[in-house]
């Protein structure tokens, strides 16, 4: 079980790395302009657009839960019905997006107190990514539908590919061609095509392992789409409270002035280190808990918990230890602006920490998904979003940015402790593999 876990999570780990490198580099080429409002455009714009995105990070998780157990079923229909049924609801979805991009776009940028310089290089660069939606939220399905089929090679592949390319065109239109914030995005839109187009490929060499008869038919089964819809719907929900925090931190952060907003972009790019590295764990045990689900092999549920949250906590660990020695270092790396730097400095304590606070929510949230339980996503985050992070941004404001991030901490916590609590009623009552099937 430790090989299993640990030939699926590595792949996940080194392309999920490459997600926040690139935003490590998109920080970094608008750090090194003259002035901190590329950094605040492009952290705004980001969060905006970026919303948009990872709300749609439900069908990535939607689509491992369902393959992994039709893997574990060994339902070869299903598993070619479940790419082509979760392509179609991801670009109608980006289809929608477009065409209401301007409400979207306009109502966020109300709530966000930064200057007007910052506000019109953010709307640009949003201007820009908005049409890559299709793209970027097909390769969400793409990339979990690989997942669920223990295929973490293809991930890594299109991942490093994308985000290499996405690197090298920043570089290119920003350093070389000076296009600043539109150069950022420009370099984003043509990625994610990219991978796309590649995924396809993919797609079509994959499926000649799983041969199946009318699978078209199993496209448009009315009671997978329900229930697919379903777990989306509450996972959908889940991941908008979950955004709605991040969008709370950069906004609150333009409120504390350029330097502040450019400071929390540095340091958010700590905690997307820390999220994708221990997500491709945590992506790990999804497949594996969906597969053993689908199979009803409780040995296999049970082992793949244990070993996957041992190597969750190391890394976490490693996270930790690197953060605290090189912490000043990764900043100084990502811009040279004094008063960013010195400022990101006070507050680089809290992301300090933050692997070990976190590293049960990650564990917890693969168990889920690979259980397609959305429910029970969907209630903790509302829980940890609404009970915990708002009333504690609140009565946390005289602390200013302090006070964001202390807030931050108590949402993980109580994330964890809802979701902690609910495993183990499921557990106890064997609700994940009925007890019959023993």
């Amino acid at each position: 079980m430790h090989s299993k876990v640990w030939r699926l999570a590595w792949p996940m780990i080194l392309s999920n790395i490459t997600i926040p490198l690139l935003g490590l580099v998109d920080t970094a080429v608008m750090g090194h302009l003259d002035s901190p409002i590329y950094m605040g455009a492009v952290a705004i714009g980001s969060v905006i657009i970026g919303t948009v995105i990872w709300a749609c990070n439900f069908l990535r998780m939607g689509t491992t839960g369902f393959a992994s157990q039709a893997l574990g079923q060994k339902n070869n229909p299903e598993i070619h019905a479940i790419i082509w049924r979760s392509l179609l609801a991801a670009f109608a979805i980006a289809l929608l997006l477009i065409i209401f991009q301007n409400f979207y776009a306009n109502g966020a940028l109300y709530f966000i107190d930064g200057s007007v310089e910052v506000k019109s290089l953010a709307r640009s660069y949003f201007d820009i990514r908005v049409w890559g939606l299709p793209a970027a939220i097909g390769n969400f399905v793409v990339v979990g539908w690989f997942i669920g089929l223990h295929n973490t090679r293809i991930p890594l592949i299109l991942l490093v590919v994308t985000n290499g390319l996405n690197i090298i065109l920043n570089i290119v239109f920003v350093l070389i061609l000076g296009m600043d914030v539109d150069g950022v995005a420009y370099a984003t839109l043509i990625s994610v095509y990219v991978s796309l187009l590649l995924g396809f490929y993919y797609i079509f060499i994959e499926l000649r392992k799983y041969p199946a008869h009318s699978p078209l038919e199993s496209v448009f089964d009315t009671k997978a789409m329900v229930t697919m819809f379903s777990v989306n719907r509450d996972i959908f929900i889940r991941t908008m409270a979950l955004q709605l925090v991040f969008f709370m931190i950069a906004a609150e952060g333009a409120k504390l002035g350029n330097d502040v907003l450019a400071a929390n972009a540095v340091l958010l790019n700590f905690l997307f280190l820390i999220t994708n590295g221990l997500d491709g764990i945590a992506q790990a045990i999804e497949a594996l808990v969906g597969k053993a689900i689908g199979a009803k092999d409780k040995y296999s549920f049970d082992a793949s918990i244990i070993v996957a949250s041992g190597w969750s906590l190391l890394m976490s660990l490693v996270y930790l230890v690197v953060f605290f020695i090189t912490g000043d270092f990764i900043i100084s790396l990502l811009t040279n602006i004094d008063s960013v730097k010195s400022t990101a400095s006070i507050y680089l304590p809290w992301l300090i920490f933050m692997p070990i606070n976190g590293v049960w929510s990650y564990i917890l949230d693969g168990i889920y998904i690979g259980a397609t339980r959305g429910k029970e996503l969907r209630n903790s985050m509302i829980i940890a979003t609404f009970v915990a992070f708002i009333p504690a941004w609140y009565f946390l404001q005289p602390l200013g940015n302090h006070g964001i991030w202390l807030a931050f901490h108590i949402f993980m916590i109580v994330r964890t402790v809802m979701l902690g609590i609910n495993f183990r009623h499921l557990y106890r009552t064997h609700q994940f593999i009925p007890i019959k099937t023993l």
